[in-house]
């Protein structure tokens, strides 16, 4: 698999980006034009499932740092889930789990948001 697919489920007002491939400096530019379409329609609430990416450049991991502060002004988040092995060592070896944080399924992923939305409430 030489490129990037996105796949997209809407989970209430969360959307699920269902990633496959390879996240590097040849795919990035679609990862973050996604994420920008996404933040232009105040689509900020974003669960993006990494289990079937088996790989993340240094220009992948900048699109996801780059677009997190834009999206938490509009008081959304993104929640990375289900990383394989490979993935989350690069992950936690880059100390990106001080900015995004990481869960083990998208199913996690999503509860954080209901939880967050129950918090809001009381």
């Amino acid at each position: 698999m030489d490129r990037l697919i996105i796949e997209e489920e809407w989970v209430e007002d969360i959307i699920v980006l269902k990633l496959r491939g390879y996240i590097d400096s040849g795919s990035s530019q679609f990862l973050e034009d996604k994420f920008r379409e996404l933040v232009a329609e105040d689509k900020v609430k974003m669960v993006v499932d990494l289990g079937d990416v088996e790989y993340i450049s240094s220009a992948g991991w900048g699109i996801f740092v780059g677009e997190i502060k834009g999206v938490r002004q509009l008081d959304g988040d993104i929640k990375l889930a289900g990383m394989s092995s490979s993935v989350r060592e690069v992950f936690d070896l880059l100390e990106f789990n001080t900015l995004l944080k990481p869960y083990n399924s998208k199913e996690e992923a999503l509860a954080a948001f209901e939880a967050q939305k129950n918090q809001k409430l009381t």
